[in-house]
């Protein structure tokens, strides 16, 4: 019997979409016509690989208002927020802009006996494990860099956002066949693949345990893995920063998307002095959030993208509860969190420590812990108590203090007054159980490509 991938709507938990999974043996045909494809792809001028690129994204771009809709049945994001092709288009723009320069050989001598030259070549066939949280924006990172740079790409996308590959799918329908692929794979079929090299480049964003998979399935075939793992993003108020705006932007950092974001502010340390007004300006922030259908104009929190996400949450606020936290936000203002289902209040704990796994492990949701600090020595110590390292972000009115601190903190990011935002001009990365690789900025192309050296004898001695 064939496996199914499905998706089930954390709208009301029905089926919204399923496909049949494909065997490995249907995938490998599919992979060899990509492979073919791929050597004519690098050949064409990269001006013409730009502008391919270019309306692949731009042909996204007139269906948003429908993929709006699919994201919120999916995974739960409100219509409201319209969609990720902002973001999609401020770095397609970037990357594209940047490719001449960042591809181009450096040549090392041009003289009368010598041309010596280093190239940037496509890797091949680069395979893009794309999530659920932000299906389009975590994909396009290496989706457009990896096609302007000349590879093929074959996107497996998360079975709760199905719908996503195949609509970049058909956004990329115009490019010549076999150069971009979707594929619906079980995760036994992903890692067999992997294993036996059928792909130059893995590039996965998703959980830790989910990167241990892929590293073990590549163990030993020598194939480059860009790994975006695990985050529990800190926020640090020190006694100088602008109280208003950093609790408008921590906070929405922490809630936004449901707190379903790679980025997101998941800890909070407030200087003494600070303390109880951001705390109180916090709660009210949170309060006023409208929890509900994501279909709905109104809604400004939907749904996690499934009930088990809910429930882990659920369980780390318990726990904390249990050793002494408070929850500050009354769940009676969120009627539509019946705790038998995605949908998940908000919440805003005090009394928290690093004893409880609300402020060390992973929540992905829309639940933020706040301990008061006595300065920076203790912030940074606390910051950098985390086993994972993607952003933080410092708030002050002393750049020079704020890129100090960031020096100290073990992070992919440093952000001053500012957060959950990625850059496109600066590499993003992260450390410890984040993962490792990179992605956008100029460091983004060296993944994708590799050296290639030419040394060219003109003339003989003699």
């Amino acid at each position: 019997m064939t496996d199914k991938i499905r998706c089930a709507s954390p709208i009301d938990g029905s089926v919204h979409a399923e496909r049949p999974a494909e065997s490995v043996a249907a995938v490998r045909e599919r992979l060899a016509r990509a492979r073919a494809a791929q050597k004519d792809w690098a050949r064409r001028p990269l001006d013409e690989r730009i502008e391919l690129v270019r309306e692949g994204v731009a042909r996204l771009d007139r269906v948003n208002a429908d993929v709006v809709t699919e994201l919120a049945w999916q995974m739960g994001r409100p219509v409201r927020y319209g969609g990720e092709m902002g973001g999609v288009r401020e770095r397609t723009a970037y990357m594209a802009g940047t490719a001449a320069e960042n591809l181009a050989p450096k040549v090392i001598e041009d003289s009368d006996r010598f041309l010596r030259y280093l190239a940037r070549e496509p890797l091949g066939l680069v395979f893009v494990v794309a999530p659920w949280n932000y299906p389009y924006l975590t994909a396009i990172n290496t989706i457009v860099p990896a096609l302007i740079a000349g590879n093929a790409v074959v996107l497996k996308h998360a079975s709760q956002t199905l719908l996503c590959g195949e609509r970049l799918a058909q956004a990329f329908g115009h490019l010549p066949e076999g150069v971009f692929t979707n594929v619906f794979l079980t995760h036994a079929t992903t890692s067999e693949l992997i294993a036996e090299r059928a792909f130059d480049f893995v590039n996965f964003t998703g959980s830790v345990e989910g990167g241990r998979a892929i590293e073990r399935a590549a163990a030993g075939t020598f194939v480059g893995t860009g790994l975006e793992l695990g985050g529990k993003d800190p926020g640090y108020v020190r006694a100088d920063a602008n109280l208003d705006a950093a609790v408008d932007v921590l906070m929405d950092g922490a809630m936004y998307n449901a707190g379903q974001c790679c980025c997101g502010i998941e800890r909070i340390y407030v200087h003494r002095s600070l303390y109880e007004p951001f705390v109180d300006k916090a709660v009210a922030w949170v309060s006023g959030l409208k929890l509900g259908n994501p279909l709905e104009e109104a809604t400004t929190l939907g749904p996690m993208a499934h009930r088990r996400f809910a429930d882990n949450v659920r369980g780390q606020v318990a726990e904390a509860m249990a050793a002494g936290a408070k929850p500050l936000v009354d769940p009676a203002l969120f009627p539509a969190d019946t705790g038998a289902d995605a949908y998940l209040a908000p919440q805003v704990l005090v009394g928290v420590d690093h004893s409880m796994r609300v402020m060390t492990e992973e929540s992905f949701g829309p639940v933020v812990g706040i301990m008061p600090v006595s300065g920076d020595e203790q912030a940074v110590a606390l910051m950098n108590d985390c086993r994972y390292g993607l952003t933080a972000s410092i708030w002050t009115e002393d750049a020079e203090a704020a890129a100090e601190i960031g020096s100290r903190i073990e992070t992919g990011t440093v952000f001053m007054n500012r957060a959950d935002y990625l850059d496109p001009a600066l590499c993003w990365t992260g450390c410890k159980e984040t993962g490792r690789g990179t992605s956008l900025s100029y460091l983004g192309w060296l993944s994708l490509t590799r050296p290639k050296s030419y040394h060219l004898r003109k003339r003989l001695p003699g």
